[in-house]
C-alpha cells in the first residue's frame, strides 16, 4: 500500500521542550490560565518562568507534529518534516535528531533567529501545562510552503498549533490536497480550538481523513462538555473522515461511518510524564492505518505507544525500549 517515496510528512511547530516537574502550587503562584492547556509566551515570559525553577529544565525535542513524526519513523515509516527551525545551537541540535532517527530533513526551513522552545511544567498528577515560545518557528510564511513541499508524501500528519497563524495553516493543508495526500490533523490543545473552530469545522467539512482529538479537544470542538466520547466520535466521523477521540488513561474510541470501535487502555502501573502521549498514540494508530490495518489493530497500536510515552519524562520513547515496542507492533499487524 505505500507507494510514493515518502509514507507521512509531519508540518508543525519545530520546538525544543523544555521539561521541568513543578508542584501544583508553582501554577497557582507563576503561570496564567487553566492547568493543561498551551499558551503562547515571548521570550521575556519565557525567561521569568525558567528563573522561577527550583532546577534547571531536562531539554529534548519536542513539537507535537514532530513527536509523531519521528515516532513513526521508528516504528519503520519513510518520514520527513516540514517546519521552519533557528540558527543557534538549539535548533542544529533538533535538527541532528532528525537525522538520527532517519528523517528527512530536506524540508525544513531556517531563520537568523532563536530556535523556538516550550516550557512543560509537570505536575505531581503528571499533567503538563505548556508555555510556548515560538522563535523561529513563528516566522514560516504561508510564501514558503507550497506543493512541491509535499510531493512524494502520501500522507500529511498536520498539528492544531499551526492554526494559530491561519493563513498558515492554510497553505499547509491546501499544499498537501495539491500534492494529493491524505490529510490527519491533531487538534493539540483546546486553547487551539477554541481560536480556530471556525477554521477548523470548515476544513472538516471540506474533507479531513483522520482528526485527533482528546476530551477537552472535542468538548471545545462541540462547544459541550458531555463524557459520551462514543456520541461525540460518531458526531466528528459524520463530516465523512475517521475520528478518533483519545481519553488518556480510559482508552479511545474510533469511529468511521458506521463503524465504531472501543479502543482499550493498555494500563502501567505508574504514568510520569504525559508530554507527547498523545503525539505517540497518534504515531502507533498511523503506522497501522497507513499500512492497511484493522482500525482497532492499529487504536491498539496506538495504545501501546501512548502507554510507553507516559512512562518516560519528555515526549521520546527511549531507544531501549523501542525493540518491545515493535514486537508488540508486529503481533498487532497479524490480528
Amino acid at each position: 500500500m505505500l507507494t510514493k517515496p515518502y509514507d507521512l510528512i509531519g508540518a508543525g511547530n519545530p520546538i525544543m521542550d523544555l521539561l521541568a516537574r513543578v508542584p501544583d502550587e508553582f501554577l497557582t503562584q507563576h503561570v496564567s490560565g487553566e492547568k493543561g492547556g498551551m499558551v503562547l509566551v515571548d521570550a521575556d515570559e519565557m525567561h521569568r518562568l525558567v528563573i522561577q525553577l527550583h532546577a534547571s529544565p531536562v531539554r529534548a525535542p519536542g513539537g507535537s507534529a514532530a513527536n509523531t513524526t519521528i515516532s513513526a519513523a521508528r516504528l519503520g515509516l519513510k518520514t520527513r518534516y516540514l517546519g521552519k527551525i533557528g540558527s543557534d545551537e538549539t535548533a542544529d541540535t533538533y535538527y541532528q535528531n532528525f537525522l538520527d532517527h532517519g528523517v528527512d530533513g530536506s524540508r525544513f526551513k531556517r531563520a537568523q533567529l532563536p530556535n523556538a522552545r516550550c516550557l512543560s511544567l509537570i505536575t505531581p498528577d503528571s499533567q503538563r501545562t505548556l508555555r510556548t515560545c515560538l522563535g523561529a518557528a513563528m516566522t514560516l510564511s504561508p510564501d514558503e510552503v507550497s506543493t512541491a513541499d509535499f510531493v512524494g508524501s502520501r500522507h500529511a500528519h498536520i498539528e492544531g498549533y499551526l492554526m494559530f497563524n491561519p493563513a498558515l495553516a492554510q497553505a499547509v493543508v491546501t499544499s498537501a490536497r495539491a500534492a494529493g495526500c491524505t490529510i490527519s490533523i491533531d487538534l493539540s490543545s483546546f486553547e487551539v480550538v477554541n481560536v480556530a473552530r471556525d477554521w477548523l469545522m470548515a476544513q472538516i467539512d471540506q474533507g479531513v481523513d483522520v482528526i485527533f482529538a482528546n476530551e477537552d479537544e472535542i468538548h471545545a470542538l462541540y462547544q459541550t462538555k458531555t463524557p459520551a466520547y462514543d456520541e461525540l466520535a460518531k458526531r466528528l466521523a459524520s463530516h465523512g473522515g475517521l475520528a478518533a477521540v483519545k481519553m488518556g488513561k480510559d482508552g479511545a474510541w474510533i469511529a468511521r461511518g458506521a463503524e465504531l470501535h472501543r479502543i482499550e487502555p493498555v494500563k502501567v502501573a505508574q504514568a510520569i510524564d504525559t508530554t507527547g502521549a498523545g503525539d505517540a498514540w497518534a504515531a502507533g494508530f498511523l503506522n497501522g492505518y497507513l499500512r492497511g490495518w484493522s482500525l482497532p489493530a492499529a487504536g491498539a497500536l496506538g495504545s501501546v505507544l501512548g502507554a510507553e510515552c507516559v512512562q518516560h519524562i519528555g515526549p521520546a520513547i527511549p531507544e531501549s525500549h523501542w525493540p518491545a515496542v515493535r514486537t508488540r507492533a508486529a503481533a498487532l499487524a497479524t490480528t
